[in-house]
């Protein structure tokens, strides 16, 4: 029996763009519209539009909200300001990483967290067992299937948005959000993103979302799919939960250490703060990839003939014109400028570790 697929509310607006879709974390989501090749340029030049409705979205509220994530995420949330927001890890109690999440403080007792798709099933009931045992005070609802979700990314988003809407961008930083209207529907929006470009992740009702990704389409915004936001994002050095980051890798071995305070208690801080002290067996690193072959997941890394480690995540990078890979090495082997070698399907490609990311806004410039 062929897998029940769930839909997003913008699921008919996509087959109609003649997108090609594909099955991802249970849903039926577009990969790809043109072209992964033009949907990349498209946000790094100018604006790209991505349904990320697939996502979680979870409404966090009560008297102990504050002091609820701060025990289940890797970073403060009592001390984030109404407005802004903030990256975090979810970690279990041998310090692995469950999720990565962003999460808006929306007033003193409540907050809007986002998780991956692929993690709600696990996010939700991970919560919900704390606020149980520890936080009675703190409701959690799912707002997932009552809004839809999507991204506009790309160095004239500011613009294009602003003239969609009555949203002021030019008095958004980077990590806060703004509500307001856009395309004269109500929306959540945030100045967040997964590509390594300027740009917004609106949350809309449902019910608006066809109508404001056509709005936003007409003003200059060109369909993306998930094959180009995976090269966007590998492109700017960002994990991605399920291939860079899982239950068996911790924040520290992941080098995401500045979104985590070992100066608080939360779940698996203890094991964390061992791991810092003593250093971590193994470390995520980028690796620049000679030749065109494309080290994929699962690849083993070598040197001189033995594995030291293995390919997360690797693509062809449009904008670099090369290919690029990340991967977890013994630390011995994670210097920036040590030389390795990549197993291709039975041949060796030569790859130098280099720092991450490998694409930033300011080196475009």
């Amino acid at each position: 029996m062929a897998e029940q697929l769930n839909r997003t509310p913008l699921h008919g607006t996509h087959t109609s763009l003649n997108a090609r879709m594909v099955p991802f974390a249970g849903w039926d989501m577009p990969v790809q519209y043109t072209g992964i090749l033009a949907e990349t340029r498209a946000v790094r030049s100018k604006a790209g539009l991505f349904d990320v409705s697939h996502m979680g979205r979870l409404d966090i509220s009560g008297p102990e909200a504050p002091a609820f994530l701060d025990w289940v995420v890797t970073h403060t949330a009592s001390n984030l300001r109404q407005g802004r927001a903030r990256y975090a890890l979810i970690c279990n109690e041998e310090g692995g990483i469950i999720d990565d999440t962003v999460y808006y403080r929306v007033d003193d007792e409540r907050y809007l967290l986002v998780c991956n798709a692929s993690n709600r099933q696990y996010v939700a009931p991970w919560m919900r067992r704390w606020v149980q045992e520890k936080f009675p005070g703190v409701s959690i609802e799912d707002r997932t299937e009552a809004t839809a979700m999507i991204a506009f990314q790309g160095p004239a988003t500011p613009t294009l948005l602003g003239a969609a809407g009555d949203v002021d961008t030019s008095r958004m930083r980077f990590f806060s959000y703004a509500e307001g209207t856009v395309a004269s529907r109500p929306a959540f929006v945030g100045r967040t993103g997964y590509t390594g470009e300027d740009g917004f992740e609106l949350i809309v009702d449902a019910g608006d979302a066809a109508h404001v990704w056509r709005t936003l389409m007409e003003a200059g915004g060109a369909p993306c799919g998930l094959g180009a936001r995976d090269v966007l994002r590998l492109e700017a050095g960002l994990s991605l939960h399920g291939n860079d980051i899982d239950t068996t890798t911790t924040p520290i071995e992941a080098g995401l250490e500045r979104f985590v305070r070992l100066d608080k208690e939360f779940v698996g801080a203890e094991v964390l703060r061992r791991q810092q002290k003593d250093g971590p067996p193994r470390r995520l690193v980028g690796l620049n990839v000679q030749g065109r072959s494309l080290a994929r997941h699962g690849y083993p890394i070598l040197r001189d003939g033995d594995q030291v480690g293995t390919v997360t995540s690797g693509t062809q990078s449009p904008t670099l014109d090369r290919v690029v890979a990340m991967g977890y090495v013994l630390s011995g082997f994670a210097g920036a400028g040590s030389p390795l070698q990549i197993d291709i399907r039975g041949r060796l490609a030569e790859a130098e570790v280099t720092s991450l990311p490998f694409y930033t806004r300011e080196s475009s410039a």
